[in-house]
């Protein structure tokens, strides 16, 4: 069984990189399970703050799950400023990060003809500080995503299912090979 925690860099809550990670969970092979982090509000890094509450539950959250998978949107050909300020947090003290070792897969859906891969790739260059694996295939970029999904956020695509699957196996396997 492997237990992910699931993050998405938008803070919209009808947003497609939200459902693609729903469909993510329901694509998992038996046994594995994957948990939504339902907001990343949180105050703006600032190293002479304490820790607020919200980032210390989802610091709790990442350590108890075996990997971590990321929905990126792409903003401005990078990651939403919001997944960066959370990803501050969540680095904050090096040596304790949540992240350090954890396995990591990205996920990725953009209206536009070449997905997130822009984002990604800035992802997988921010988690280098973390030392954090990343899963490198198979890609997930979804191009013309609100063509693939339904009014209510529920994934229609056959192949983009197919995709999925093929994911969340590797990344099951891939997890297995990095655990902690």
């Amino acid at each position: 069984m492997v237990a992910l925690v699931g993050i998405c860099g938008s803070m919209r809550k009808a947003s497609l990189n939200r459902a693609l990670l729903v469909a993510v969970g329901e694509a998992l092979p038996a046994g594995s399970t994957l948990e939504l982090v339902e907001s990343l509000d949180l105050p703006i890094f600032n190293s002479d703050l304490g820790e607020p509450p919200a980032v210390t539950e989802i610091k709790r959250r990442i350590g108890a799950a075996d990997g971590v998978v990321f929905a990126v949107p792409e903003y401005n050909y990078s990651i939403p400023g919001g997944l960066k300020n959370a990803l501050d947090w969540l680095s904050r003290p090096p040596s304790q990060s949540p992240l350090r070792g954890k396995p990591v897969g990205m996920v990725g859906a953009a209206s536009g003809m070449s997905g997130t891969i822009r984002a990604q790739t800035h992802l997988r260059n921010i988690l280098v500080y973390s030392d954090a694996p990343c899963l490198l295939q198979p890609e997930v970029l979804i191009a013309r995503a609100q063509d693939r999904f339904d009014a209510e956020g529920r994934l229609t695509d056959a192949s983009t299912r197919t995709l999925l699957e093929k994911f969340c196996a590797s990344l099951v396997a891939f997890v297995g090979r990095n655990k902690l």
